[in-house]
């Protein structure tokens, strides 16, 4: 049997869940995946996923602000995020970072709100998941401004996409780079020339359930057992067999995380 898997990114506070998450646990279990960390995009979302990781042992839970719900996150929102640092199987902060496709949240505020993330994430020693969509030069130049003042940044691009040249400014900087079901589609054969460029200690792979289901699943509701086909294109591309691969993006969601399996 290969080594466990680890699904970084999936949103199991989404409401598609809501009728079978104990089903969907226990197919995430037989397919080999031994933990998953379950990804805030609100406020109200953060209590939900450190109350999810409270209740499920598989599960890791991050807590933050999305950039597209910046806009509409109340008064207390950030406070809210805040005081739940600290509590127990909180692994990162997250997900937070910049959005260009969509226009919910004014840029100048879904700058503020990543700079927000990345400092409370220095001051408490946690990583940080970026989400990044047709905002790579500009996600670029913050983590560049943060690296120049502090150091490497202890960060995934979660659901990467992005080019060689991303790729390779993201791990000069210290990031890790997860890949998503995106990688598995026949459209996507840029992104898997990038990924073939990836080292194997700074890897990852996730789901980002509920969304982008990975071939031959596209168009049901994606979920953490799928992850598996997400690997098995990944060790395709970095000529790996299926447990070498499973035993490095393993082994770094746990160095990045803090996780124990």
């Amino acid at each position: 049997m290969n080594p466990a898997l680890i699904d970084t990114h999936a949103h199991l506070d989404d409401d598609k869940f809501q009728a079978d998450l104990p089903a969907v646990l226990e197919r995430a279990d037989a397919a080999g995946v031994c933990r998953i960390i379950t990804v805030a995009t609100t406020a109200p979302t953060s209590a939900i996923c450190v109350a999810l990781a409270a209740q499920h042992p598989a599960l890791a839970a991050t807590i933050g602000i999305q950039p597209n719900q910046v806009a509409e996150a109340s008064p207390t929102a950030w406070d809210e995020v805040v005081a739940l640092v600290g509590r127990d199987k909180v692994v990162a902060l997250g997900e937070t970072g910049l959005d260009r496709h969509w226009t919910y949240t004014p840029f100048p505020q879904q700058e503020d709100y990543f700079a927000r993330h990345l400092d409370l994430a220095r001051r408490h020693a946690l990583p940080v998941v970026i989400h990044c969509r047709e905002a790579e030069a500009d996600v670029l130049r913050m983590l560049r401004a943060d690296f120049d003042r502090h150091g490497p940044v202890r960060a995934v691009m979660h659901s990467f996409t992005g080019n060689t040249a991303t790729a390779a400014a993201c791990l000069a900087m210290g990031l890790h780079i997860s890949f998503a079901g995106m990688l598995t589609y026949k459209s996507a054969q840029s992104l898997r020339e990038a990924a073939a460029t990836i080292p194997l200690d700074r890897v990852l792979v996730e789901t980002d359930s509920p969304y982008l289901s990975p071939v031959p699943l596209r168009g049901q509701r994606n979920e953490p057992a799928h992850v598996v086909h997400t690997a098995s294109c990944l060790a395709q591309i970095l000529g790996l067999d299926m447990g070498t691969l499973a035993q490095c993006t393993t082994r770094n969601a746990c160095s990045l995380f803090g996780l124990t399996i």
